[in-house]
């Protein structure tokens, strides 16, 4: 018998888990299907500050975001790709925390004094990232909508 299993219940009985990430909201450090990354099912510890993390939305929906606040009952996570905090995400929620991706063929850790140092990077810059950040959305949104309306 063939069973199929979800994400999820590979993830719980295998302990960790390769895939290839959908969205941009961990770029630059995840590109949508050209990248790898590596997950390790979440143990019973608390997650830090920095850790990226799979975890399910209330609806149902997987996400992965790095956690940017650890508080007593709950985290504090944002994509590094984007502008806004999502906060009251809880342990219960968390699948598993990334340990390496895979990058043009070469294997990468989060150990790695590279990844070490852009972790910090996107943690501290955000007062400077976010504004900038929003300031690209925005451009991008009316560059968008100018040449859909050139099309028509």
């Amino acid at each position: 018998m063939n069973k199929q299993l979800s994400l999820e219940e590979y993830l719980r009985e295998n302990g960790s888990l390769t895939y290839s990430n959908i969205g941009v909201s961990m770029m630059p450090l995840l590109r949508q299907g050209r990248d790898l990354l590596t997950l390790q099912a979440k143990g019973q510890a608390r997650c830090e500050v920095g850790d990226v993390v799979l975890y399910r939305r209330a609806s149902g929906k997987l996400v992965m975001h790095r956690i940017v606040a650890v508080q007593e009952a709950d985290y504090v996570l944002r994509g590094d790709n984007c502008t806004g905090d999502e906060p009251g995400v809880t342990d219960a929620q968390i699948l598993g925390v990334m340990t390496g991706y895979v990058r043009g063929g070469k294997t990468h850790s989060i150990t790695e004094p590279g990844y070490r140092l852009y972790s910090r990077y996107v943690l501290r810059a955000a007062r400077l990232r976010i504004p900038i950040l929003k300031v690209r959305h925005r451009i991008r949104r009316r560059l968008w909508r100018l040449l859909k309306a050139k099309k028509q």
